[in-house]
């Protein structure tokens, strides 16, 4: 679903991602792990096509970011970490801009926006309400239905706990597995390893730009050689 072939992006002198090679299948729920600043922001932009790179390729279910962005776009859903949503909006209106954008006819739409806004809490009400009068963690949810609208391939989440209740990410956890026995694929960021050890078929590892390890969760975890990569996970002060 998701292939990523020697990708490299530089800022200035600065790689931030150095030859950066993994997949994610259909099916399969995939953590992105690693610090601030080790380079998953910028990976997950240039999947969705926000960032442009230097070298390596990137396909989504077969189709180029390079060379058919509009089409990578059809078939992905990104949440950032910091949702910037419309605030002169009510919740409704910003999902039915996104329906409109992505084609959902009024039947599928009113189908997932009752089943995701059920599934995350956010009440009719709520979501009939200007977005300015919205928490941060409202957003989020706001944001996470939406991604789910269009019956995207891939979803792409950007540290998607940060600002969720236990149960809205308990909650969320459950929808993301749903979603990838019924066949799609995300790849989510994370800095915090017991995350990933929960929820995921496979984990990929970055630091610095490089990734350090890729496979299943007991593959990385057998592996001795990580050791000092782990305890480096598990830092509080991180």
């Amino acid at each position: 679903m998701l292939e990523i072939w020697n990708l490299t992006k530089s800022y200035g002198d600065k790689k931030a991602v150095d030859d950066l090679s993994f997949t994610v299948n259909a099916g399969e729920l995939c953590a992105f792990i690693g610090h601030n600043g080790a380079g998953k922001t910028t990976t997950l932009k240039c999947v969705v096509g926000i960032l442009g790179f230097e070298g390596g390729s990137i396909r989504v279910d077969g189709v180029s970011v390079v060379d058919d962005p509009i089409e990578v776009k059809r078939r992905v859903a990104y949440v950032p970490d910091n949702p910037d949503l419309y605030d002169f909006m009510t919740g409704m209106q910003y999902l039915n801009f996104i329906a409109d954008i992505f084609g959902v006819s009024e039947e599928d739409r009113k189908a997932r926006i009752d089943k995701y806004g059920a599934a995350l809490t956010l009440t009719p009400e709520e979501i009939g309400a200007s977005i300015s009068t919205y928490s941060h963690g409202m957003k989020q949810k706001l944001a996470l239905i939406s991604a789910f609208l269009h019956d995207p391939k891939l979803i792409i989440l950007d540290e998607p706990f940060v600002g969720l209740d236990p149960k809205a990410s308990h909650v969320l956890k459950e929808t993301m597995r749903e979603f990838c026995r019924e066949g799609g694929a995300i790849l989510f960021s994370t800095h915090i390893l017991e995350v990933a050890e929960k929820l995921c078929d496979k984990v990929a590892i970055i630091k610095g730009g490089r990734l350090v390890t890729y496979g299943s969760m007991d593959e990385v975890k057998g592996d001795s050689s990580l050791e000092d990569v782990f305890l480096d996970m598990e830092d509080p002060h991180d």
